[in-house]
């Protein structure tokens, strides 16, 4: 069944150009935001947890305004399966690229943080183009074996290499030494908040990933945070900001803190590019005793 989805529906989506998309992106935010609803309750709950003071009104414009975006992010992931590297050129810019240049001519592998934010798909496509040294995405697995493997030919197809959470350490024993960027998305919900750091993140307690700021200290990497930008339906650009270069200076979760700072600071500015339908807070009550 889902070899015959990707082939009969989600392929042949993706050749068609883009205006034709935002045309299909139309009609799917009627059905999923007016007609069906989907995960609104969640949506309106996240949004109300970190915009408290807004009005109903103000938090339903960002929740609108969320599911335009998410709509054309779905189309524009589709995209992604056939999109070449002439669209990705013109569509998605990193204008500071010199600053990974600037480590890749020392020699020097860095930590490269982000978040679910504008377009992260389209990033880690057009990024290792642009970038000067390889990128290494540390990502979690799909639960159906054959979107994985379709997704992880799409990320991979303009230089991003892939290494499952489960892989890490093994990836990194084994490639001990090579120069690289390592990508983390430091704002993914960690299955077990127990063993996670707990930061504070738009305003709320909660539970994060430790790795990025675990393989930082470990390997005394420097740690850069990738900010992203919406310019308009199709188009983005990126710029890269060096948070520290001695990330053995930070203590323990204040690293992962400044990087989850980051991301809030663009989710204030544009709440709409931020992936409310995840939840993100399902372990928010769940903080063990000795961290509080």
């Amino acid at each position: 069944m889902s070899r015959l989805l990707f082939w009969l529906f989600l392929k042949p989506l993706s050749l068609l150009p883009y205006f034709m998309l935002y045309r299909i992106s139309d009609v799917a935010f009627f059905l999923l935001y007016v007609c069906f609803g989907y995960r609104k309750k969640v949506v309106m709950y996240n949004i109300e947890l970190v915009f408290p003071t807004k009005s109903k009104k103000e938090r339903e414009q960002i929740a609108w305004d969320f599911y335009r975006h998410f709509c054309d992010l779905i189309l524009e992931v589709i995209k992604n399966f056939s999109v070449s590297e002439k669209q990705l050129r013109k569509r998605f810019v990193i204008h500071n690229a010199d600053v990974l240049k600037t480590y890749a001519d020392r020699g020097q592998s860095i930590i490269v943080c982000g978040g679910h934010y504008a377009n992260w798909e389209m990033w880690a496509l057009a990024a290792p183009m642009q970038s000067h040294m390889p990128l290494v995405a540390i990502y979690k697995r799909l639960s159906n074996p054959y979107f994985d493997r379709k997704m992880r030919e799409s990320r991979k197809k303009f230089g991003m290499q892939l290494v499952s959470t489960r892989a890490t350490k093994e990836y990194l024993e084994e490639h001990q030494g090579e120069l690289m960027g390592m990508v983390f998305a430091v704002d993914q919900s960690p299955a077990d908040p127990k063993k996670s750091v707990w930061i504070d993140f738009l305003g709320i307690e909660t539970p994060a990933h430790f790795g990025a700021e675990k393989y930082a200290k470990e390997l005394n990497l420097p740690v850069v945070f990738g900010h992203l930008k919406k310019l308009k339906r199709g188009y983005y650009e990126s710029y890269f900001e060096v948070l520290t270069e001695n990330p053995n200076g930070f203590e323990k979760g204040a690293l992962i803190q400044l990087a989850n700072d980051r991301l809030a600071e663009d989710i204030y500015n544009e709440p709409y590019l931020w992936l409310w339908s995840h939840k993100r807070w399902k372990h928010k009550d769940k903080k063990p005793k000795e961290q509080q």
